[in-house]
Protein backbone atom coordinates (compact mmCIF):
# COMPACT_ATOMS: atom_id res chain seq x y z
CA UNK A 1 0.00 0.00 0.00
CA UNK A 2 1.36 3.42 -0.97
CA UNK A 3 2.11 5.87 1.81
CA UNK A 4 -0.34 8.85 1.88
CA UNK A 5 2.28 11.40 0.81
CA UNK A 6 3.43 9.30 -2.17
CA UNK A 7 -0.16 8.55 -3.13
CA UNK A 8 -1.04 12.26 -3.05
CA UNK A 9 2.03 13.07 -5.14
CA UNK A 10 1.09 10.41 -7.66
CA UNK A 11 -2.45 11.71 -7.92
CA UNK A 12 -1.17 15.27 -8.31
CA UNK A 13 1.11 14.16 -11.13
CA UNK A 14 -1.84 12.87 -13.14
CA UNK A 15 -3.99 15.90 -12.36
CA UNK A 16 -6.48 14.16 -10.06
CA UNK A 17 -5.46 15.39 -6.67
CA UNK A 18 -6.96 18.54 -5.30
CA UNK A 19 -5.06 18.43 -2.06
CA UNK A 20 -4.17 21.19 0.36
CA UNK A 21 -0.87 21.88 2.04
CA UNK A 22 0.56 23.67 5.03
CA UNK A 23 2.33 26.94 4.40
CA UNK A 24 6.00 26.49 3.40
CA UNK A 25 8.38 26.68 6.34
CA UNK A 26 10.10 29.76 4.88
CA UNK A 27 6.76 31.57 4.86
CA UNK A 28 5.75 30.40 8.33
CA UNK A 29 9.08 31.52 9.82
CA UNK A 30 8.67 35.02 8.44
CA UNK A 31 5.08 35.20 9.69
CA UNK A 32 6.18 34.21 13.18
CA UNK A 33 9.10 36.64 13.07
CA UNK A 34 6.69 39.49 12.26
CA UNK A 35 4.11 38.30 14.82
CA UNK A 36 1.56 37.98 12.03
CA UNK A 37 -0.91 35.15 12.71
CA UNK A 38 -1.27 32.53 10.01
CA UNK A 39 -4.98 33.25 9.73
CA UNK A 40 -4.09 36.75 8.41
CA UNK A 41 -2.80 35.25 5.16
CA UNK A 42 -4.76 33.64 2.36
CA UNK A 43 -2.72 31.78 -0.25
CA UNK A 44 -3.13 29.35 -3.10
CA UNK A 45 -0.74 27.70 -5.57
CA UNK A 46 -2.08 25.85 -8.63
CA UNK A 47 -0.21 23.73 -11.12
CA UNK A 48 -2.62 22.99 -13.95
CA UNK A 49 -5.77 21.62 -12.32
CA UNK A 50 -3.88 20.57 -9.20
CA UNK A 51 -4.05 22.60 -6.02
CA UNK A 52 -0.52 22.40 -4.63
CA UNK A 53 -1.16 24.70 -1.67
CA UNK A 54 -4.30 26.22 -0.23
CA UNK A 55 -4.38 28.18 3.01
CA UNK A 56 -7.42 30.34 3.75
CA UNK A 57 -7.92 30.61 0.00
CA UNK A 58 -11.73 30.79 0.17
CA UNK A 59 -11.81 33.82 2.45
CA UNK A 60 -12.83 37.20 0.97
CA UNK A 61 -10.01 39.63 1.72
CA UNK A 62 -8.82 43.12 0.86
CA UNK A 63 -6.81 42.57 -2.32
CA UNK A 64 -5.24 46.03 -2.82
CA UNK A 65 -4.04 46.33 -6.43
CA UNK A 66 -4.26 42.62 -7.20
CA UNK A 67 -7.92 43.49 -7.91
CA UNK A 68 -6.55 44.89 -11.18
CA UNK A 69 -6.12 41.26 -12.26
CA UNK A 70 -9.91 40.96 -12.39
CA UNK A 71 -10.47 44.30 -14.13
CA UNK A 72 -7.79 43.89 -16.79
CA UNK A 73 -8.59 40.24 -17.51
CA UNK A 74 -12.30 40.88 -18.01
CA UNK A 75 -11.54 44.02 -20.04
CA UNK A 76 -9.30 42.10 -22.42
CA UNK A 77 -11.80 39.27 -22.86
CA UNK A 78 -14.88 41.51 -23.16
CA UNK A 79 -13.47 44.39 -25.20
CA UNK A 80 -10.76 42.56 -27.14
CA UNK A 81 -7.26 43.62 -28.18
CA UNK A 82 -8.39 46.07 -30.88
CA UNK A 83 -10.41 48.15 -28.41
CA UNK A 84 -9.38 51.82 -28.20
CA UNK A 85 -10.95 54.69 -26.30
CA UNK A 86 -11.56 57.83 -28.36
CA UNK A 87 -12.02 61.59 -28.13
CA UNK A 88 -13.92 63.69 -30.64
CA UNK A 89 -14.37 67.33 -31.59
CA UNK A 90 -17.86 67.78 -33.03
CA UNK A 91 -20.17 70.62 -34.00
CA UNK A 92 -23.60 71.32 -35.45
CA UNK A 93 -22.55 74.77 -36.68
CA UNK A 94 -21.30 75.94 -40.05
CA UNK A 95 -17.85 77.35 -40.72
CA UNK A 96 -17.93 80.62 -42.66
CA UNK A 97 -14.76 82.55 -43.48
CA UNK A 98 -12.79 80.78 -40.76
CA UNK A 99 -15.46 81.33 -38.08
CA UNK A 100 -17.25 78.39 -36.45
CA UNK A 101 -20.68 79.95 -36.08
CA UNK A 102 -21.69 77.97 -33.01
CA UNK A 103 -20.52 75.65 -30.23
CA UNK A 104 -17.62 73.24 -30.36
CA UNK A 105 -18.21 69.95 -28.53
CA UNK A 106 -15.30 68.09 -26.94
CA UNK A 107 -16.70 64.60 -26.50
CA UNK A 108 -15.11 62.08 -24.17
CA UNK A 109 -14.91 58.37 -24.91
CA UNK A 110 -12.63 56.95 -22.21
CA UNK A 111 -9.49 57.85 -24.15
CA UNK A 112 -6.68 56.86 -21.77
CA UNK A 113 -4.12 58.80 -23.84
CA UNK A 114 -5.96 62.12 -23.98
CA UNK A 115 -3.18 64.45 -22.87
CA UNK A 116 -2.00 67.98 -23.65
CA UNK A 117 -0.16 66.89 -26.81
CA UNK A 118 -3.23 65.09 -28.14
CA UNK A 119 -5.38 68.16 -27.51
CA UNK A 120 -2.89 70.31 -29.42
CA UNK A 121 -2.92 67.95 -32.41
CA UNK A 122 -6.72 67.92 -32.45
CA UNK A 123 -6.86 71.71 -32.34
CA UNK A 124 -4.22 71.90 -35.07
CA UNK A 125 -6.60 69.80 -37.19
CA UNK A 126 -9.19 72.57 -36.75
CA UNK A 127 -6.67 75.19 -37.83
CA UNK A 128 -5.79 73.04 -40.86
CA UNK A 129 -9.47 73.21 -41.83
CA UNK A 130 -9.23 77.00 -41.81
CA UNK A 131 -10.99 77.57 -38.49
CA UNK A 132 -9.57 80.54 -36.60
CA UNK A 133 -12.49 81.64 -34.40
CA UNK A 134 -15.03 79.73 -32.33
CA UNK A 135 -18.00 82.04 -31.97
CA UNK A 136 -19.87 79.80 -29.56
CA UNK A 137 -18.94 77.91 -26.41
CA UNK A 138 -16.69 74.95 -25.81
CA UNK A 139 -18.93 72.18 -24.45
CA UNK A 140 -17.29 69.43 -22.40
CA UNK A 141 -19.26 66.23 -22.98
CA UNK A 142 -18.53 63.64 -20.28
CA UNK A 143 -21.90 61.90 -20.56
CA UNK A 144 -20.56 58.48 -21.58
CA UNK A 145 -20.01 57.62 -17.92
CA UNK A 146 -22.90 58.05 -15.50
CA UNK A 147 -22.58 59.97 -13.28
CA UNK A 148 -20.62 62.24 -15.60
CA UNK A 149 -18.53 63.70 -12.77
CA UNK A 150 -17.92 60.83 -10.32
CA UNK A 151 -15.22 62.93 -8.62
CA UNK A 152 -17.74 65.44 -7.28
CA UNK A 153 -18.65 64.63 -3.70
CA UNK A 154 -16.44 61.54 -3.57
CA UNK A 155 -14.79 61.25 -0.15
CA UNK A 156 -10.99 61.35 -0.32
CA UNK A 157 -9.43 57.91 -0.06
CA UNK A 158 -6.65 59.18 2.18
CA UNK A 159 -4.95 62.38 3.25
CA UNK A 160 -3.21 62.76 -0.15
CA UNK A 161 -6.18 63.31 -2.46
CA UNK A 162 -4.10 65.57 -4.72
CA UNK A 163 -1.62 62.92 -5.85
CA UNK A 164 -1.80 61.01 -9.11
CA UNK A 165 -2.83 57.65 -7.70
CA UNK A 166 -6.04 59.18 -6.32
CA UNK A 167 -7.33 60.75 -9.57
CA UNK A 168 -10.92 59.64 -10.24
CA UNK A 169 -11.52 59.31 -13.98
CA UNK A 170 -14.40 60.55 -16.08
CA UNK A 171 -15.04 59.94 -19.77
CA UNK A 172 -13.21 63.15 -20.77
CA UNK A 173 -10.23 63.13 -18.42
CA UNK A 174 -7.77 65.58 -19.97
CA UNK A 175 -4.08 65.14 -19.11
CA UNK A 176 -5.20 63.22 -15.99
CA UNK A 177 -6.07 66.72 -14.67
CA UNK A 178 -2.50 66.93 -13.40
CA UNK A 179 -0.17 69.87 -12.94
CA UNK A 180 3.51 69.01 -13.10
CA UNK A 181 5.37 71.09 -10.53
CA UNK A 182 9.15 71.39 -10.33
CA UNK A 183 10.47 72.75 -7.04
CA UNK A 184 14.07 73.94 -6.73
CA UNK A 185 15.42 75.58 -3.60
CA UNK A 186 18.54 77.35 -2.40
CA UNK A 187 19.12 78.21 1.24
CA UNK A 188 16.82 81.22 0.97
CA UNK A 189 14.59 80.86 -2.07
CA UNK A 190 12.19 78.36 -3.62
CA UNK A 191 11.61 78.50 -7.38
CA UNK A 192 8.55 76.87 -8.94
CA UNK A 193 7.83 75.81 -12.51
CA UNK A 194 4.30 74.80 -13.56
CA UNK A 195 3.51 72.63 -16.59
CA UNK A 196 1.59 72.47 -18.85
CA UNK A 197 1.08 76.20 -19.44
CA UNK A 198 -2.51 77.13 -18.53
CA UNK A 199 -4.26 80.36 -19.45
CA UNK A 200 -4.35 82.81 -16.53
CA UNK A 201 -3.07 80.24 -14.00
CA UNK A 202 -0.06 80.86 -11.77
CA UNK A 203 1.62 79.05 -8.88
CA UNK A 204 2.97 80.37 -5.60
CA UNK A 205 4.06 78.97 -2.28
CA UNK A 206 4.06 79.73 1.41
CA UNK A 207 6.31 76.71 2.03
CA UNK A 208 8.96 77.27 4.67
CA UNK A 209 12.50 76.26 3.73
CA UNK A 210 14.09 74.01 6.33
CA UNK A 211 17.27 72.06 6.84
CA UNK A 212 16.29 68.52 5.98
CA UNK A 213 16.80 65.46 3.85
CA UNK A 214 15.88 66.18 0.23
CA UNK A 215 14.89 62.52 -0.26
CA UNK A 216 12.23 62.95 2.45
CA UNK A 217 10.78 66.20 1.11
CA UNK A 218 7.23 64.77 1.19
CA UNK A 219 7.35 64.66 5.00
CA UNK A 220 6.71 68.40 5.05
CA UNK A 221 4.15 68.47 2.25
CA UNK A 222 0.66 69.76 2.99
CA UNK A 223 -2.34 69.64 0.62
CA UNK A 224 -2.25 72.51 -1.90
CA UNK A 225 -5.19 74.68 -2.88
CA UNK A 226 -6.18 77.12 -5.57
CA UNK A 227 -7.97 80.46 -5.32
CA UNK A 228 -9.81 82.65 -7.80
CA UNK A 229 -8.57 86.16 -8.21
CA UNK A 230 -9.75 89.17 -10.22
CA UNK A 231 -10.15 88.95 -14.02
CA UNK A 232 -10.54 85.20 -13.94
CA UNK A 233 -7.08 84.51 -12.58
CA UNK A 234 -6.41 81.23 -10.77
CA UNK A 235 -3.55 80.82 -8.32
CA UNK A 236 -2.29 77.44 -7.11
CA UNK A 237 -0.73 77.69 -3.64
CA UNK A 238 1.64 75.10 -2.17
CA UNK A 239 1.76 74.62 1.60
CA UNK A 240 4.08 73.01 4.14
CA UNK A 241 7.87 72.87 4.32
CA UNK A 242 10.59 72.05 1.80
CA UNK A 243 14.30 71.22 2.30
CA UNK A 244 16.95 73.77 1.42
CA UNK A 245 19.19 73.07 -1.59
CA UNK A 246 16.78 70.51 -2.98
CA UNK A 247 15.23 69.92 -6.40
CA UNK A 248 12.17 67.71 -6.76
CA UNK A 249 9.24 67.28 -9.15
CA UNK A 250 5.72 66.10 -8.45
CA UNK A 251 2.30 66.00 -10.11
CA UNK A 252 -0.81 67.28 -8.38
CA UNK A 253 -4.53 67.12 -9.05
CA UNK A 254 -5.78 70.34 -7.50
CA UNK A 255 -7.76 72.31 -10.11
CA UNK A 256 -11.41 71.55 -10.76
CA UNK A 257 -11.41 69.66 -14.06
CA UNK A 258 -13.72 72.13 -15.81
CA UNK A 259 -11.29 74.90 -14.90
CA UNK A 260 -8.38 72.72 -16.00
CA UNK A 261 -9.91 71.91 -19.41
CA UNK A 262 -10.93 75.54 -19.87
CA UNK A 263 -7.47 76.94 -19.17
CA UNK A 264 -5.55 74.28 -21.11
CA UNK A 265 -7.85 74.62 -24.13
CA UNK A 266 -7.56 78.42 -24.16
CA UNK A 267 -3.78 78.39 -23.78
CA UNK A 268 -3.36 75.81 -26.56
CA UNK A 269 -5.87 77.37 -28.97
CA UNK A 270 -4.36 80.83 -28.43
CA UNK A 271 -0.86 79.47 -29.09
CA UNK A 272 -2.13 78.06 -32.41
CA UNK A 273 -3.55 81.45 -33.38
CA UNK A 274 -7.17 80.72 -32.54
CA UNK A 275 -9.82 82.68 -30.64
CA UNK A 276 -12.61 81.37 -28.39
CA UNK A 277 -15.36 83.95 -28.01
CA UNK A 278 -17.68 81.97 -25.74
CA UNK A 279 -17.36 80.23 -22.40
CA UNK A 280 -16.35 76.71 -21.44
CA UNK A 281 -19.17 74.68 -19.91
CA UNK A 282 -20.21 71.14 -19.13
CA UNK A 283 -22.72 69.41 -21.40
CA UNK A 284 -26.19 69.19 -19.92
CA UNK A 285 -27.59 65.68 -19.47
CA UNK A 286 -29.93 64.76 -22.31
CA UNK A 287 -31.60 61.78 -20.67
CA UNK A 288 -30.64 59.76 -23.73
CA UNK A 289 -27.89 57.13 -23.93
CA UNK A 290 -24.75 58.12 -25.89
CA UNK A 291 -24.49 56.92 -29.48
CA UNK A 292 -21.52 56.49 -31.79
CA UNK A 293 -22.75 59.21 -34.16
CA UNK A 294 -24.82 61.86 -32.32
CA UNK A 295 -27.67 63.15 -34.46
CA UNK A 296 -27.25 66.70 -35.67
CA UNK A 297 -23.49 66.93 -35.25
CA UNK A 298 -20.54 66.20 -37.51
CA UNK A 299 -17.01 65.14 -36.70
CA UNK A 300 -14.24 67.75 -37.06
CA UNK A 301 -11.32 65.88 -35.48
CA UNK A 302 -10.74 62.79 -33.38
CA UNK A 303 -8.12 60.81 -31.51
CA UNK A 304 -8.00 57.13 -30.62
CA UNK A 305 -5.97 55.76 -27.74
CA UNK A 306 -3.42 52.99 -27.96
CA UNK A 307 -4.78 49.48 -28.36
CA UNK A 308 -5.99 47.83 -25.17
CA UNK A 309 -2.99 45.47 -24.63
CA UNK A 310 -0.68 48.50 -24.47
CA UNK A 311 -2.96 50.18 -21.93
CA UNK A 312 -3.04 46.96 -19.89
CA UNK A 313 0.76 47.00 -19.67
CA UNK A 314 0.74 50.48 -18.13
CA UNK A 315 -2.15 49.53 -15.86
CA UNK A 316 -0.60 46.37 -14.40
CA UNK A 317 3.13 47.02 -14.58
CA UNK A 318 2.87 50.48 -13.01
CA UNK A 319 -0.27 49.65 -10.99
CA UNK A 320 -2.02 52.73 -12.38
CA UNK A 321 -5.27 53.25 -10.48
CA UNK A 322 -6.75 55.82 -12.85
CA UNK A 323 -6.23 53.58 -15.88
CA UNK A 324 -7.76 50.61 -14.05
CA UNK A 325 -10.78 52.67 -13.03
CA UNK A 326 -11.20 53.92 -16.60
CA UNK A 327 -11.13 50.33 -17.91
CA UNK A 328 -13.63 49.31 -15.26
CA UNK A 329 -16.07 52.06 -16.31
CA UNK A 330 -15.42 51.24 -19.98
CA UNK A 331 -16.77 47.74 -19.28
CA UNK A 332 -20.07 49.36 -18.34
CA UNK A 333 -20.32 51.75 -21.27
CA UNK A 334 -18.33 50.71 -24.36
CA UNK A 335 -17.85 47.92 -26.86
CA UNK A 336 -15.09 47.30 -29.36
CA UNK A 337 -15.41 48.63 -32.90
CA UNK A 338 -12.99 47.58 -35.63
CA UNK A 339 -13.30 50.90 -37.44
CA UNK A 340 -13.75 53.47 -34.68
CA UNK A 341 -11.89 51.62 -31.94
CA UNK A 342 -14.92 51.71 -29.65
CA UNK A 343 -18.56 52.73 -29.57
CA UNK A 344 -21.12 53.17 -26.77
CA UNK A 345 -23.02 50.08 -25.71
CA UNK A 346 -26.60 50.12 -26.95
CA UNK A 347 -28.97 50.70 -24.06
CA UNK A 348 -32.50 51.99 -23.64
CA UNK A 349 -31.57 54.73 -21.19
CA UNK A 350 -28.51 55.98 -19.30
CA UNK A 351 -27.46 53.60 -16.52
CA UNK A 352 -25.15 53.85 -13.56
CA UNK A 353 -21.90 52.88 -15.25
CA UNK A 354 -20.20 51.28 -12.25
CA UNK A 355 -23.24 49.10 -11.55
CA UNK A 356 -23.31 47.92 -15.15
CA UNK A 357 -19.55 47.21 -15.05
CA UNK A 358 -19.97 45.09 -11.91
CA UNK A 359 -22.68 43.12 -13.66
CA UNK A 360 -20.39 42.48 -16.65
CA UNK A 361 -17.65 41.17 -14.33
CA UNK A 362 -19.99 38.90 -12.39
CA UNK A 363 -21.43 37.48 -15.61
CA UNK A 364 -17.93 36.85 -16.97
CA UNK A 365 -16.93 34.97 -13.83
CA UNK A 366 -20.08 32.86 -13.93
CA UNK A 367 -19.39 31.96 -17.58
CA UNK A 368 -15.94 30.76 -16.51
CA UNK A 369 -17.37 28.73 -13.60
CA UNK A 370 -15.67 30.94 -11.01
CA UNK A 371 -17.68 31.19 -7.80
CA UNK A 372 -18.31 34.91 -7.36
CA UNK A 373 -19.80 34.69 -3.87
CA UNK A 374 -18.25 37.33 -1.61
CA UNK A 375 -16.77 39.29 -4.52
CA UNK A 376 -17.20 43.03 -3.92
CA UNK A 377 -16.01 45.55 -6.49
CA UNK A 378 -16.10 49.30 -5.91
CA UNK A 379 -13.93 50.78 -8.67
CA UNK A 380 -11.87 47.89 -10.05
CA UNK A 381 -8.47 49.28 -9.04
CA UNK A 382 -8.09 47.93 -5.49
CA UNK A 383 -7.76 51.49 -4.16
CA UNK A 384 -10.64 50.82 -1.84
CA UNK A 385 -11.49 49.65 1.65
CA UNK A 386 -14.68 47.90 0.53
CA UNK A 387 -13.39 45.73 -2.31
CA UNK A 388 -13.17 42.05 -1.40
CA UNK A 389 -12.08 38.98 -3.32
CA UNK A 390 -10.71 35.60 -2.30
CA UNK A 391 -7.32 34.22 -3.34
CA UNK A 392 -9.13 31.33 -5.04
CA UNK A 393 -11.25 33.74 -7.10
CA UNK A 394 -8.15 35.60 -8.28
CA UNK A 395 -6.55 32.24 -9.05
CA UNK A 396 -9.64 31.29 -11.04
CA UNK A 397 -9.29 34.45 -13.13
CA UNK A 398 -5.60 33.72 -13.74
CA UNK A 399 -6.47 30.14 -14.66
CA UNK A 400 -9.12 31.32 -17.13
CA UNK A 401 -6.67 33.76 -18.70
CA UNK A 402 -4.09 31.00 -19.02
CA UNK A 403 -6.55 29.28 -21.38
CA UNK A 404 -7.68 32.49 -23.09
CA UNK A 405 -6.94 33.18 -26.73
CA UNK A 406 -5.49 36.47 -25.41
CA UNK A 407 -3.20 34.78 -22.86
CA UNK A 408 0.04 36.23 -24.34
CA UNK A 409 -1.35 39.79 -24.24
CA UNK A 410 -2.52 39.38 -20.66
CA UNK A 411 0.64 37.77 -19.31
CA UNK A 412 2.82 40.38 -20.97
CA UNK A 413 0.99 43.08 -19.01
CA UNK A 414 2.20 41.75 -15.65
CA UNK A 415 5.39 42.98 -13.95
CA UNK A 416 8.41 40.71 -14.44
CA UNK A 417 10.21 39.81 -11.22
CA UNK A 418 13.53 41.65 -10.80
CA UNK A 419 13.10 43.45 -14.14
CA UNK A 420 10.27 45.94 -14.47
CA UNK A 421 7.17 47.58 -13.06
CA UNK A 422 6.41 47.19 -9.37
CA UNK A 423 8.53 43.99 -9.26
CA UNK A 424 11.74 45.48 -10.63
CA UNK A 425 13.55 45.49 -7.26
CA UNK A 426 12.13 42.27 -5.87
CA UNK A 427 13.41 38.68 -5.95
CA UNK A 428 16.71 39.76 -7.49
CA UNK A 429 18.56 36.64 -6.28
CA UNK A 430 15.72 34.17 -6.70
CA UNK A 431 15.19 31.65 -9.52
CA UNK A 432 11.93 33.58 -10.03
CA UNK A 433 13.96 36.56 -11.30
CA UNK A 434 13.17 37.37 -14.96
CA UNK A 435 10.72 34.45 -15.02
CA UNK A 436 7.80 35.15 -12.70
CA UNK A 437 5.08 37.58 -13.78
CA UNK A 438 3.45 39.03 -10.69
CA UNK A 439 0.85 41.73 -10.00
CA UNK A 440 1.52 43.35 -6.65
CA UNK A 441 -0.82 45.07 -4.22
CA UNK A 442 -0.10 47.38 -1.29
CA UNK A 443 -2.32 49.42 1.00
CA UNK A 444 -2.08 50.29 4.66
CA UNK A 445 -2.49 46.90 6.39
CA UNK A 446 -2.59 45.00 3.08
CA UNK A 447 0.09 43.27 1.00
CA UNK A 448 -0.78 40.95 -1.88
CA UNK A 449 0.65 39.23 -4.96
CA UNK A 450 -0.94 37.32 -7.83
CA UNK A 451 0.45 35.90 -11.05
CA UNK A 452 2.39 33.17 -12.80
CA UNK A 453 5.59 31.51 -11.55
CA UNK A 454 7.46 28.77 -13.47
CA UNK A 455 8.73 26.09 -11.10
CA UNK A 456 12.13 24.37 -11.33
CA UNK A 457 10.78 22.07 -14.04
CA UNK A 458 9.49 25.10 -15.97
CA UNK A 459 5.89 24.17 -15.26
CA UNK A 460 3.81 27.32 -14.96
CA UNK A 461 2.16 27.72 -11.56
CA UNK A 462 -0.49 30.20 -10.47
CA UNK A 463 0.39 31.90 -7.18
CA UNK A 464 -1.88 34.19 -5.16
CA UNK A 465 -1.34 35.46 -1.62
CA UNK A 466 -2.98 38.19 0.44
CA UNK A 467 -2.07 39.37 3.92
CA UNK A 468 -4.51 41.56 5.83
CA UNK A 469 -2.78 42.70 9.02
CA UNK A 470 -1.63 45.86 10.74
CA UNK A 471 1.83 44.28 10.98
CA UNK A 472 2.61 44.06 7.25
CA UNK A 473 4.60 47.33 7.27
CA UNK A 474 8.38 47.76 7.30
CA UNK A 475 8.69 45.26 4.46
CA UNK A 476 7.29 42.34 6.48
CA UNK A 477 4.42 41.59 4.13
CA UNK A 478 6.55 41.91 1.04
CA UNK A 479 9.18 39.53 2.42
CA UNK A 480 6.52 36.95 3.21
CA UNK A 481 4.88 37.03 -0.23
CA UNK A 482 8.30 37.01 -1.92
CA UNK A 483 9.20 33.91 0.10
CA UNK A 484 6.14 32.13 -1.29
CA UNK A 485 7.07 33.05 -4.88
CA UNK A 486 10.65 31.93 -4.27
CA UNK A 487 9.45 28.61 -2.81
CA UNK A 488 7.38 27.90 -5.92
CA UNK A 489 10.23 28.86 -8.26
CA UNK A 490 12.68 26.53 -6.45
CA UNK A 491 10.29 23.59 -6.28
CA UNK A 492 10.12 20.89 -8.89
CA UNK A 493 7.77 17.95 -8.59
CA UNK A 494 6.41 19.29 -5.34
CA UNK A 495 5.09 16.65 -2.92
CA UNK A 496 1.49 17.46 -2.12
CA UNK A 497 0.92 17.08 1.61
CA UNK A 498 -2.62 16.38 2.64
CA UNK A 499 -3.65 18.73 5.40
CA UNK A 500 -6.27 21.10 6.62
Amino acid sequence: MLRPVLLAALLAGIGIANAQAQLPESVSLLLRGANIPEDAIGAIVLRGNTTVLSHGAERSMEPASTMKIVTTAVSLEQLGPIFRGRTELRTSADVINGVLKGDLILRGGADTDFNADVLEHMLQALRNQGITTIKGDLILDRQLFQPARPDIGAPPFDESAEFRYNVIPDALLLNTNLLDVQMSSTERQLQLLLMPPLDNVSISSDMKLIKGNCAKWEDGWRPPEYVRGPNGKLQVILHGTFPQNCTKATSINVLDRTDYADRLFRATWKRLGGTLMGTVREAAPTGLPPTADPVGTRLLADHVARALPEVLRDTNKNSDNTLARTLFLSLGSLQSDGWLGSRPVAMAAPEDTATRARQVIHEWMQRHNIDDQGLQIENGSGLSRTERVSPRQIAGVLQAMQQSVWAPEFQSSLPIAALDGTMRKRLLNSPAAARARIKTGTLNNVVAIAGYVPDANNQLCIVVAMINSKLVGNGNGRAITDALIDWVAKSGAMPVIAGQ
